[in-house]
């Protein structure tokens, strides 16, 4: 049995909606595209079969990837942790879980360097943040939500 995957709520409506968007339209429209492709005769030299059936074996992986999130998830309830490095401007990241997990829009996983490091502290504490490359930093907790 896998394990437990943990998720939002909020990310888990993302998932769905996403594996909907790729059952329901993009694998009827590759279908249409090998469809088309295979008419063309000669499939050994055909750019566009080779391409509609490497497009197709890509959807299909991330729609089992997807499926396998919804089968196994489990609801997390996302936390927003506001930090500072050696005194430098005040940083917050919501914590979440990896099928969650965006840097860029403020959101990273829990299970990161990161985000395993901010959960261990209360605020007021210094946290170390060990990289997978063995890179250290400590971090200051400055606020949690």
């Amino acid at each position: 049995m896998a394990a437990d995957i943990p998720i939002t709520p909020d990310g888990l409506a993302g998932v769905k909606s996403e594996l909907e968007k790729l059952v329901k339209h993009r694998r009827p429209e590759i279908v249409a595209k090998i469809k088309a492709a295979r008419e063309h005769g000669d499939l050994s030299e055909n750019f566009e079969y080779h391409a509609a059936r490497n497009e197709q074996s890509f959807v299909e992986g991330r729609i089992q990837e997807l499926e396998s999130i919804i089968r196994h998830h489990k609801l997390i309830k996302p936390v927003t942790v506001h930090f500072s490095e050696d005194g430098g401007p005040e940083e917050a990241y919501q914590l979440v879980g990896p099928a969650d997990a965006d840097p860029k829009a403020g959101r990273i996983s829990a299970e990161s360097a990161m985000g395993r490091a901010l959960l261990q502290g209360k605020v007021g504490e210094e946290v170390e943040v060990v990289t997978d490359n063995g890179y250290s930093y400590r971090v200051k907790i400055t606020a949690i939500d």
